[in-house]
């Protein structure tokens, strides 16, 4: 997994409440369990008309947004079904961190397991940082994970709280697999002992 240390890069203003995962990524996209190629599926309905044409009025349609990699939204982002194929989709845009007043549980835990940073503030500094994020190209903001900061276009910091682990995950790049290679050398070690033990064990496999 990828270590998320500090962003910077530009904020897209999504002020929509209980967006859920089937509009973060239909149901129809979810052919496949690789992680990338769903950058062009996310919000779909939301980017496209029915004949697959953008909508140009949709905020990452627009010229200044299309490379935005932090989002600032609304209340109970990623409500809905489990898929893990949202922050998949997310990520595959370019959408590396996403600031709400709150995120669905299961939604916000399965984003920290692909490497993103997502961000719960209270509203009135989310109304402020929509307000910032309407600038287009000038709305860049800095994420400094390390320092639990955000700063603003115009030099102004906020600070964030974040789960004292999952900060150290994303920071050393490390998933559940990464964890648990983490702990190679004691597996390894107590496989040995069970040969020698159990050796009818062994013999299974």
């Amino acid at each position: 997994m990828e270590k998320f240390n500090s962003l910077s890069g530009v904020a897209a203003p999504l002020p929509m409440v209980n967006i859920d995962t089937d509009m973060i990524i239909p149901a129809r996209f979810l052919k496949s369990i690789k992680r990338d190629g769903f950058g062009p599926s996310l919000f779909y309905t939301l980017r496209y008309d029915e004949q697959g044409k953008e909508r140009p009025e949709f905020i990452l349609n627009q010229a200044a947004y299309r490379k935005a990699s932090i989002l600032v939204t609304g209340t109970n982002f990623g409500c809905g079904s489990s898929r893990e194929h949202a922050p998949w989709a997310l990520d595959n845009f370019g959408i590396r961190c996403v600031i709400a007043p709150d995120f669905a549980d299961i939604f916000y835990n399965n984003a920290f397991k692909n490497g993103m940073l997502l961000i719960r503030l209270p509203q009135e500094q989310i109304d402020l940082l929509t307000k910032d994020a309407e600038n287009g190209a000038n709305a860049t903001f800095t994420v400094d994970l390390t320092a639990q900061e955000i700063t603003r276009p115009d030099g102004g910091k906020i600070k964030f709280d974040i789960d004292p682990f999952k900060k150290h995950c994303l920071l050393n790049g490390l998933d559940d697999i990464g964890l648990t290679l983490q702990k190679d050398t004691k597996i390894g070690s107590y496989e040995e002992k069970m040969t020698v033990a159990q050796p009818w064990l062994s013999a299974v496999r």
